[in-house]
């Protein structure tokens, strides 16, 4: 809106009423009828702005909300139940003008501390919400901050209730010294007791979220989103750059650069938030349980016979493994996530493995399986060659088994399976890998995963190579598609180590005996899925319908034992081999 063009009605210096152009020298318009944006400096209506999310319309930047007005964005309306309203905030180290300060902000603002805690729902949801407000003291976290968020807490535990809180801080509350340090071990504890109780809690990281509050509450969600371009750090940037004396890149400790890094799960704009939360506290209701309707299912021990009756039901067209190596490796072959968006609906991505990155070589997030909530993880090829580099042509990273990792043990806390899409040449093994212990992230996969206490299935697609394909099918049962290969090493690699010719890679393919059919009879595996001639994206569906029947088997066989005996099951299963 150009302000040369527009005409209001107020009152002029003179105190007559009349009409007025802005095109006047001295142009009078009412108060709190324009803002100017703090980002891009337009002047804007601000009543556009609180109806558009409080987004700015020329930038698209976001100004800070106040707390009662993100509780009404995010819940059901009339739904929220305020709790501990009144608390009294002490002064512990009897700071001057600390007092009085208080009483002015809470005159000013309405609110009695820095964040308002209670009871909502959001579509139809019972949730604990707890939001700050940056407009008293900067959201900073003293003892009635920190008192009120571990109250609620403790009583989300108490009723079995998932936990939101939404983060804008400027940190610990220096008027109260160690008292306010102590709030971040005291609303840590507290969550770790929500955790331990198999209950949900997500973060979400406003505008800004730092110091002690970001080492503390902020940082340790089941699920961590943010709002676009939100600062998030530890020390501020001001204070970085003043210890190190260096200049900060561009965007430096931005959401961006935190979803870069591996530290949230992903960026929700404004106007879909609470669609966001609504999916994700679906996907994590109790009631949903593990078990799938109880199917028939064959023996767990199966007969030689059968076994053999199974794999007649693979064409035998290719009898070359280098074929199969070929095959394994067409460009136009299906990928991870064509296998997610055909076989699950409601999928939601959760990105980083909270330490150093997003491996984007690994796809990862829950969806559900007719009706059933499973965490879904796939080692991840591109379509093109864009892509292929992006995604590193599926090679993962330390940064991407961790992050399959944390996944899988999110699953865990939450009783859901686990089903692992496994397609990598092998893992990467640059410098930075090395660097970062590679060795040390698979070895944990596969430690961890052999104690899984929920089923787990792993399907190859493509090719299964080496340490990097173990690491995501250390399950209770490997199935293969019939021109998938799993092997101890490419043929490449093989025939060099062994005859110090990589030329020889197709011969080397025929001894190793990679084959789907192969390793079926040697019991490595526990059905072959057959595939159509050729196999592209276009008769995906033969796969998946066949897929989809097969895993609905499986979960409803392993949905059915105890705890116990799926960890003693897999123990049993790879200690005969």
């Amino acid at each position: 809106m150009k302000l040369d063009n527009v005409f209001k009605k107020t009152r002029l210096s003179s105190g007559r009423k009349g009409y007025i152009s802005l095109n006047s020298a001295r142009p009078e318009v009412p108060e709190g009828l324009l803002r100017k944006c703090n980002k891009c400096g337009s002047a804007i209506i601000a009543e556009d702005v609180k109806n558009d999310y409080y987004i700015c319309p020329k930038c698209g930047g976001y100004f800070r909300v106040h707390a009662y007005r993100r509780i009404q964005m995010v819940t059901d309306a009339g739904t929220f139940e305020e709790w501990d309203r009144g608390l009294a905030t002490r002064n512990p180290l009897e700071y001057k003008g600390y007092e009085e300060k208080l009483r002015t902000l809470q005159e000013k603002t309405g609110l009695d501390e820095a964040v308002v805690t209670g009871r909502a729902r959001i579509d139809g949801t019972e949730v604990v919400l707890g939001v700050c407000d940056g407009r008293f003291l900067m959201a900073s976290m003293g003892e009635v901050v920190g008192e009120k968020i571990a109250r609620a807490v403790e009583r989300a535990t108490q009723e079995r209730l998932p936990v939101i809180l939404f983060a804008c801080s400027g940190g610990a509350r220096m008027q109260e010294g160690i008292v306010s340090l102590m709030q971040m071990a005291k609303t840590s504890a507290a969550l770790k007791r929500h955790s331990d109780a198999g209950l949900l809690y997500i973060s979400v990281l406003t505008d800004p979220t730092t110091g002690g509050v970001t080492a503390s509450f902020a940082m340790l969600g089941d699920v961590i989103l943010a709002e676009p371009k939100a600062l998030i750090g530890f020390a501020g940037p001001r204070v970085i750059e003043q210890t190190i004396r260096q200049k900060l890149p561009k965007g430096f400790q931005r959401s961006e650069f935190l979803l870069e890094h591996g530290f949230i799960d992903g960026i929700v704009e404004r106007p879909q938030m609470k669609q966001t939360l609504s999916q994700i506290l679906m996907l994590h209701k109790e009631e949903r349980g593990v078990s799938l309707e109880s199917a028939a299912w064959e023996s767990a021990e199966r007969s030689t016979e059968d076994r053999e009756a199974g794999k007649l039901s693979v064409s035998n067209r290719l009898a070359s493994g280098w074929d199969r190596v070929l095959l394994s490796r067409m460009n136009d072959r299906p990928v991870g996530s064509d296998y997610i968006r055909e076989l699950f609906t409601d999928f939601i991505e959760f990105h980083g493995d909270r330490y150093y990155a997003d491996d984007k070589a690994i796809i990862g997030g829950v969806a559900l399986f007719r009706g059933m909530p499973v965490t879904v993880i796939a080692q991840a090829k591109g379509t093109n060659t864009k892509e292929n580099i992006e995604r590193n042509f599926g090679m993962p990273s330390p940064d991407g088994y961790r992050k399959a990792l944390r996944l899988m043990k999110q699953a865990e806390k939450f009783h859901r399976p686990v089903i692992c899409f496994v397609d990598t040449p092998g893992a990467f093994c640059g410098l930075e890998a090395e660097e970062r212990g590679q060795g040390e992230a698979i070895a944990r996969n596969i430690y961890e995963m052999s104690g899984l206490r929920v089923p787990v299935l792993s399907v190859i697609i493509g090719e299964g190579g080496s340490g990097g394909a173990l690491a995501m099918a250390t399950a209770d049962e490997v199935w293969m598609l019939e021109n998938s290969i799993y092997s101890i090493l490419s043929p490449e690699g093989f025939a060099s180590i062994l005859w110090k010719d990589s030329s020889k890679a197709e011969e080397a393919a025929g001894v190793m005996r990679l084959t789907a059919e192969d390793l079926y009879r040697m019991g490595i595996v526990e059905e072959v899925i057959a595939e159509p001639a050729p196999y592209t994206i276009e008769n995906l569906k033969e796969v998946t319908r066949v897929l989809e029947s097969k895993m609905e088997h499986f979960l409803s066989r392993y949905g059915n034992m105890s705890k116990e005996e799926l960890a003693q099951r897999r123990y049993d299963r790879f200690r005969r081999m």
